[in-house]
């Protein structure tokens, strides 16, 4: 596979709190256009890699790689116009305003206008449009005029994809995005993240294994901060590191949990 194939590649990414390493030689190779999973048990250093990543932590050794450009000193503000947006980076819901307001208003830096709140709120109308094709996206769009807090609380999270999906990012960042969720609930935000997947990359950390059996290409699989197994979900899951890594046992497959 060609180099250009992988839009984000780590190597020998690394991070040390007061002499513990919660990630160690971490190698990733996030292929272009797919949905990449970064999944372990409790403790495997999944929260702290994909800060890392999202550059909310700086790395104690390694480089991170994004489109042949080197990150790894880069703030969050410099890899969002690089087009990596982290979901929660843009995409805190504000109760009282509508859906199309939540999504609009991330969208105000390229007016720069994300300040000047004395500016009148019909100067964010060239917005508009944008906004509501992000909507559409996910299935909010008859939504558009609802107050964020009457939302149930799938679609919260589909409105906060949705503020991610307006910015065109190239690469995803999406940190347990059905965490806390029940089974309708699940399917929804799962179906919707397939949906917004053509056309760009998705980089998830992710707990609900029937999530990731069912849209994750490739899988990468965390134990005490370090990858232990990659590739399909029917190749981790018969893995036997991984199976003892969920299970404390390596004689039975890793079955949804």
């Amino acid at each position: 596979m060609a180099a250009d194939d992988f839009i984000l590649k780590t190597k020998n990414l690394s991070k040390s709190f007061y002499g513990f390493t919660a990630v160690n030689n971490v190698n990733l190779n996030v292929k272009r256009g797919s949905i990449h999973a970064l999944i372990g048990p409790n403790g495997a250093g999944k929260t702290t890699c994909f800060n890392l990543l999202t550059k909310f932590l700086e790395p104690t050794a390694g480089h991170i790689d994004f489109n042949g450009h080197d990150i790894t000193k880069e703030k969050p503000a410099q890899i969002a116009k690089r087009g990596i947006i982290r979901s929660f980076q843009i995409s805190a819901v504000f109760p009282y305003m509508t859906a199309l307001e939540n999504v609009r208003i991330g969208l105000q830096q390229e007016l720069g206008t994300s300040f000047f709140f004395w500016k009148s709120e019909y100067s964010l109308d060239i917005l508009n449009d944008r906004a509501m094709d992000a909507l559409r996206q996910v299935g909010l769009d008859s939504f558009a005029d609802e107050l964020a807090v009457n939302l149930p609380y799938g679609r919260k999270r589909a409105l906060e994809i949705a503020a991610t999906v307006a910015m065109n990012p190239e690469l995803m960042l999406l940190d347990e995005p059905t965490q806390g969720m029940g089974h309708e609930d699940v399917s929804l935000v799962t179906e919707l993240i397939q949906r917004v997947s053509h056309g760009r990359t998705i980089l998830m950390v992710e707990h609900n294994m029937k999530v990731v059996a069912n849209i994750a290409n490739t899988i990468s699989v965390l134990q005490r901060g370090e990858v232990i197994a990659e590739g399909s979900y029917e190749q981790v899951s018969k893995n036997p590191q991984v199976m003892e890594a969920y299970m404390g046992t390596a004689d039975t497959e890793l079955q949804g949990h």
